[in-house]
């Protein structure tokens, strides 16, 4: 009676431990499941998440594309610039959104200046920044050149060539002064000197193709 009620305890005993050790796995199976659920569904959110963060950039960065092209459209067809003949009858295309104002002084026979903007052209003075400068100076070239060699030495100016229509000229890019960067060709024209300048960067384009129609009577 012994060896059975012996027996009958190592096997309970042995049950025992099997459902103990099934009910572990079970426990463990149970709180792997709802870690995985739980990884997953934080996962899932945070690719949501990602996917409705870049669906908006995508959209933003559609839109400021298109909002490019088309100020870029709105700018067509150009407008014609034009100086009176006795300033070398400086002309070129430029951008039909801008406007231009002309110096009162070009009546007196002084220096022509002419200044083009966006929209509209705000009041002038030598820090505040527009998207052309036209000056048109009773001056020798090379006097005018000079007037940047401190710049070009100290290295706040790049100086290079500059061509258009058949003109040969000199480009200087970089800080004119501490509100001014930009990029500006001067040429001469006889007993004169023309110098078109913008500046700021914002512009560079538009300068480019503004300079590529830049012509004059030499």
């Amino acid at each position: 009676m012994k060896d059975a009620h012996h027996n009958e305890r190592g096997v309970i005993s042995g049950l025992l431990i099997a459902v103990i050790g099934l009910s572990v796995l079970v426990l463990g199976l149970g709180i792997f499941s709802i870690w995985a659920y739980v990884a997953y569904s934080e996962a899932n959110s945070d690719l949501e998440s990602k996917l409705r963060v870049a669906s908006i950039e995508a959209k933003q960065e559609q839109a400021e594309i298109d909002e490019e092209k088309f100020a870029e459209r709105e700018k067509q067809p150009a407008k014609n610039f034009k100086a009176p003949d006795d300033y070398c009858g400086v002309r070129f295309d430029y951008p039909k959104t801008w406007s231009e104002h002309w110096s009162e002084r070009v009546t007196n026979g002084g220096d022509f200046e002419a200044y083009l903007n966006p929209g509209y052209v705000p009041p002038i003075s030598n820090s505040q920044q527009f998207a052309l400068r036209v000056t048109i100076e009773q001056r020798d070239f090379d006097d005018v050149l000079q007037r940047y060699d401190n710049l070009v030495k100290k290295g706040d100016l790049k100086q290079s060539s500059s061509s258009s229509q058949g003109h040969e000229g000199v480009r200087l890019t970089g800080d004119f002064s501490k509100n001014i960067r930009g990029d500006a060709v001067i040429y001469r024209c006889r007993d004169k000197t023309i110098t078109v300048r913008t500046d700021a960067d914002a512009f560079k384009t538009d300068f480019q193709t503004i300079v590529s129609t830049l012509d004059y009577n030499d």
